[in-house]
């Protein structure tokens, strides 16, 4: 049936007419989507057009406007019928007759009605006391009367809309956010609202409003798809129901998703979270950008009577190499090359994570665009970012999102695809299957003072559920690939192995210790030759911790925690029967011999600097490239002296170089030589621009030593001329000694965030306490700090048990001061 044989039934036969032609319109297979809600609009235009003008008498100063979606001509098969009517005012009489006129055959014909009568000046009135009004206002839709009049209150709305944009926006923006916090997020639900959820179609219409202001607008890119497709969805919800409903109900799912032709209900499911992924991410870009806008508005006057007119130019705080803060948004800086940095994608997230600073969408976009590919295997550099991002708490999730919104995470982690949008319908899981995996990272950065390796449980997080997207088994499939991904991005061997066992064995401590009889002797060995050592089985306590903690309420408990905790304890004492025996020292390199010589020769400290490179990697879409840079590898000898470990560590601050690793020893002097050296062998890098040159460093070394060079003074300066920005609240340090880890020394295990000076006040710290330092092992992984110090007494014996409690406990308050 055509839309003119429509047309003519409504004229032939009334309202009658009207829900026969409306009825076959419905039932019309072959139309769907945005042509069907557009002509079932037009159809009702038609109608209520002949409803406006059946009287004897054309009524003269009077139109009748759709608004909201109907204004929209968005009408779907249960939508409500929004109306105006409206008039000069100069026959109300006539008006109120002509009101029964229409409103009465569409309520006969059970139509939902919300509907209006008022002048102008009225509507005006109450748009500016109502806001939702004001909303169905925008989209005013002229249908039959005077045009003019139409027309007239279109151009009033709209001027006071953008006049009042100031006031309003705040408004809006608050109410989508009490929406949001009723009815939740759209793109995680099991039975979504797909109205008034978080990025649902208010949410939608919201950003209409925005852009109407002309303020701000949102992102176009995908928009109006998502859009679409929500609305689709509503489409086949009221068809399939036969009620104006926007809930999603579980038992309507499958029919939904057959009446669109689609596969399944997750199928179904997974397009509505992937469109109110697009709103969601629009609205948050949309509300930062009228903030900022609404900020400027109400400095800019202030800024021009100090300056004297004109626009000053915005502040750029640098953050990372190629990244700065402006205007509180992290965007590039202006000598930034993404086609020539493929770690740059990596290196803004992170420190966008750990400022907790939004990624500006325009950055985010450029780095999509023209970032070149990530060789394989990461650079180092590039999986320490991934670190730092994954560890930065609750901030990893909104710069993770902004990332994924232009499809950078499946560019650096291409089976991220298969769980991306993906609904768990466990009434457990509270999250998609993406969304938990970062929601377990987010979790595991509380845990980072729990374990050795902080980079491998966030990692392991990010990817334990990776298999779900997969057939079978998720843990196995999942085993599988985190081994090609942990490879992929850099893992040596020996990691990869702990990574996949980690991710194969997620649930095994908690299925265990729920499941089995853990007085059963075979129940725990089982356990310990699955896990296979300590180091992997601390990894994987805080990891099902997290891993539960993250997936909903239902999930953990005291009780659950005490039980794997119990189990934990006695895997641990199984698998202690096998530690391995403490290592012996590697003997030194003929350069480290050389220096120590030197040292002892001179009296005072000797350095070199060596760049550290892996070799290039050729791919078929990238030519081979030059060395990557690991960083810089710092080789000290310094004479045995009280005050070496915070002298080399406070020069390096001053100078403000990252350590990424530290180790600290005493070397044996060949035969002949009097004397004893201290060995510092580390690997640091620049913050920003290039390292100072090694006779600089040396320079410093020798005052910092005899005491000429005020490091803490030089660091305490800078701290207050560059005050600390809002970020990352990251947990408090922890410091713990390691019982039993040595016979010839106590170990003092220090793990905390990472800072510039940190290492600095530590051994500062271990000075001030009288305690001899025999070796130190200190390194950084992501934004996580992880060192062990071997001390002892004076004599050079191990500190008795108070003593070193004591020590520990002086260290921690020092750093959490």
């Amino acid at each position: 049936m055509t839309s003119t044989d429509v047309h003519k039934d409504v004229e032939d036969s009334g309202p009658s007419g009207y829900a026969a032609a409306r009825l076959r319109l419905l039932q019309e297979g072959a139309r769907s989507g945005p042509p069907r809600r557009s002509a079932l609009s037009e159809l009702t235009d038609d109608w209520l057009a002949g409803l406006f003008s059946a009287g004897s008498e054309q009524p003269r100063g009077v139109s009748l406007i759709a608004v909201g979606g109907y204004g929209r001509g968005e009408l779907s098969p249960r939508s409500d019928l929004d109306l105006v009517l409206l008039h000069d005012g100069s026959d109300p009489t006539a008006v109120a007759a002509l009101a029964d006129r229409i409103w009465y055959p569409v309520w006969d014909l059970g139509l939902a009605l919300d509907h209006s009568v008022r002048t102008p000046g009225e509507a005006r009135k109450t748009a500016g006391e109502d806001l939702k009004v004001q909303l169905g206002l925008l989209d005013a839709r002229h249908i039959a009367g005077d045009l003019g009049l139409t027309a007239g209150l279109r151009t009033a709305v709209l001027a006071d809309w953008r006049n009042q944009a100031p006031k309003r926006l705040p408004e809006l923006q608050e109410l989508c956010a009490e929406r949001a916090e009723r009815q939740g997020e759209l793109q995680y639900l099991l039975e979504p609202d797909l109205k008034e959820a978080r990025g649902g179609l208010r949410d939608a219409t919201a950003l209409r409003a925005v852009a109407a202001s002309w303020l701000a607008d949102a992102p176009r890119e995908g928009l109006d798809d998502a859009r679409r497709r929500l609305l689709d969805v509503r489409d086949a919800l009221h068809l399939t129901t036969g009620r104006a409903t926007d809930r999603l109900a579980l038992q309507e799912q499958d029919q939904v998703a057959a009446e669109l032709g689609l596969l399944d209900a997750d199928t179904l499911l997974r397009q509505v979270y992937e469109a109110a992924r697009v709103i969601s991410y629009a609205s948050d870009v949309t509300w930062r950008e009228v903030g900022r806008v609404l900020r400027s508005r109400s400095v800019r006057p202030r800024l021009r009577a100090m300056l004297g007119g004109g626009k000053p130019a915005p502040e750029r705080s640098p953050l990372a190499e190629g990244v700065v803060e402006q205007d509180g948004e992290v965007v590039l800086a202006r000598a930034a090359r993404p086609d020539r940095d493929p770690v740059l994608p990596l290196r803004a997230a992170a420190a966008a994570a750990q400022a907790a600073l939004p990624l500006s969408l325009h950055a985010v976009r450029r780095m999509a665009a023209h970032a070149r590919p990530l060789p394989t295997p990461w650079p180092a550099e590039a999986r320490e970012q991934l670190v730092t991002l994954l560890g930065s708490g609750r901030s990893t999730v909104d710069v993770w999102e902004a990332l994924e919104a232009e499809g950078l995470i499946t560019q650096l982690l291409p089976d991220w695809e298969r769980v991306r949008c993906r609904p768990q319908r466990n009434a457990v899981h509270i999250w998609t299957v993406d969304r938990h995996l970062i929601e377990t990272a987010v979790r595991a950065s509380e845990f980072t003072r729990r374990v050795h390796r902080p980079d491998l449980l966030l990692v392991a997080a990010l990817l334990h559920d990776i298999g779900k997207g997969w057939p079978g088994d998720h843990s196995v499939a999942g085993e599988i690939i985190a081994r090609d991904v942990a490879g992929r991005i850099g893992f040596d061997r020996d990691d990869v192995a702990v990574l996949a066992a980690l991710v194969r064995h997620h649930l095994l401590l908690v299925d265990t210790a729920t499941r089995r009889d853990l007085d059963d002797p075979a129940t725990v060995r089982s356990v310990a030759e699955a896990v296979g050592s300590q180091g992997t089985l601390e990894l994987l306590h805080a990891l099902t911790e997290a891993d539960a903690l993250a997936t909903g309420p239902a999930a953990w408990s005291s009780w659950r925690g005490s039980l794997v905790a119990d189990l934990v304890k006695r895997v641990a004492a199984v698998l202690a029967g096998d530690a391995p025996e403490e290592p012996e020292a590697a003997a030194p390199t003929a350069e480290q011999e050389r220096l120590a010589i030197e040292a002892v020769a001179t009296g005072g400290p000797v350095l070199s600097l060596r760049a550290q490179t892996e070799p290039p990697v050729t791919a078929e879409d990238q030519p081979a490239g030059d060395p990557e840079p690991l960083g810089v590898e710092l080789v000290i000898a310094v004479p045995d002296q009280p005050g070496v470990l915070p002298a080399v560590a406070g020069v390096l601050a001053v100078h403000r170089l990252t350590v990424r690793t530290a180790e600290l020893s005493t070397l044996d002097l060949p035969d002949g030589v009097d004397g004893s050296v201290l060995l510092l062998n580390w690997r640091v890098a620049a913050q920003y621009g290039s390292l100072p040159q090694a006779a600089r460093l040396r320079a410093d070394l020798v005052r910092a030593l005899d005491g000429s060079l005020d490091i803490a003074g030089r660091l305490a300066e800078r701290d207050a001329a560059y005050p600390r920005r809002r970020g990352v609240v990251a947990p408090p340090a922890r410091v713990a000694v390691a019982s039993a880890a040595s016979r010839h020394a106590t170990v003092i295990e220090v793990r905390a965030q990472d800072a510039p000076g940190l290492l600095f006040r530590i051994g500062q710290a271990l000075e001030d306490a009288g305690v001899r330092m025999r070796s130190a092992h200190a390194s950084t992984l992501g934004a996580n700090a992880v060192d062990a110090f071997y001390v002892t007494d004076g004599k050079g014996a191990p500190l008795a048990s108070a003593e070193a409690a004591s020590v520990a406990r002086k260290l921690e308050e020092t750093l959490r001061g």
